[in-house]
């Protein structure tokens, strides 16, 4: 755990997810909580040698289980997230807790054990745009940032100049494009680029804690990724076509070659939510909206 500003915490050691968390006078707000209950629990034990204070709120910076499912082992007061998030997860089929651990475990059964007894945990409060948290003496600005998913949240600490933005950026990965937002997406990844958005730390999804330069290499992946897409779009192609696009797409990171698989599979989900992008956006507009 690396103390990133006063009372303010990261641990990136964890599987998965990078998760953060703010000491008030009055106890602990989290950003994103461990999937996996061996760590959820440690997480809460780094915390409590820091501070033997309760946990008041959680926040979710978006709707996947990997920063929800953690919610059931850390007793917070109150979940904030966005509205978007909240109605995703009110929606999930009643099969998807058992293929949420399916995911997380690899069909391992030992590991499968420790999640036995878990119940999702659905976030309490919910909000549109803009929101601000406030406990113990200290201010906790959330903003509605939509682009790996639709309710993507960013939380900024303008004073620290700190920000943790959740997946909209990772690093040193494919980044995770699960809805039709992408174009939102970019524009508020050129937002945090500029001067006047007070941010020289940035806290991404996953991976080491890293600055506005960052933010290039998926701007690049998205601009790239949209131009593939929109081509296609308008000369007529199915969205079955957008596989052709996924080779491409795969050497702009680096990855294993044992989960290659899984990362295309990950980029053809994105490459397609592109295209329904495209296609529910699409007034005829004849200029490529790439960029």
């Amino acid at each position: 755990m690396q103390q990133v500003g006063p009372g303010i915490y990261l641990e990136t050691g964890f599987r998965r997810v990078n998760v953060g968390a703010i000491l008030t006078d009055d106890g602990f707000v989290l950003i994103d909580t461990p999937p996996y209950p061996d760590e959820a629990h440690r997480w809460r034990e780094m915390l409590l040698l820091e501070a033997n204070k309760p946990i008041l709120a959680i926040i979710n910076t978006d709707c996947h289980c990997d920063r929800t499912l953690g919610n059931y082992w850390l007793d917070a007061r109150v979940i904030v997230a966005h509205d978007e998030t909240i109605a995703n997860m009110r929606s999930l089929p009643s099969s998807y807790l058992d293929s949420a651990i399916e995911s997380l475990t690899a069909n391992n059964p030992l590991e499968r054990k420790t999640f036995s007894g878990v119940r999702l945990r659905l976030p309490s409060i919910g909000f549109t745009h803009r929101m601000q948290l406030r406990y113990g003496g200290r201010t906790i600005p959330l903003l509605a940032m939509p682009g790996p998913t639709a309710g993507n949240v960013w939380v900024h600490l303008p004073a620290h100049r700190l920000l943790f933005c959740g997946d909209s950026i990772v690093v040193n990965q494919h980044p995770y494009a699960s809805s039709s937002h992408t174009k939102d997406w970019l524009e508020n990844l050129t937002q945090l680029r500029r001067a006047r958005f007070a941010a020289d730390q940035i806290v991404p999804g996953r991976g080491p804690l890293v600055d506005k330069s960052a933010t290039e290499p998926i701007s690049s992946y998205l601009r790239l990724a949209r131009r593939r897409v929109y081509s296609l779009y308008r000369a007529g192609r199915p969205r079955a076509d957008t596989s052709m696009l996924v080779p491409e797409l795969l050497e702009l990171f680096p990855y294993h070659e044992a989960e290659s698989e899984h990362i295309q599979r990950r980029i053809k989900i994105g490459l397609d939510r592109i295209y329904e992008e495209f296609k529910t956006n699409d007034k005829g507009d004849e200029r490529d909206p790439a960029c």
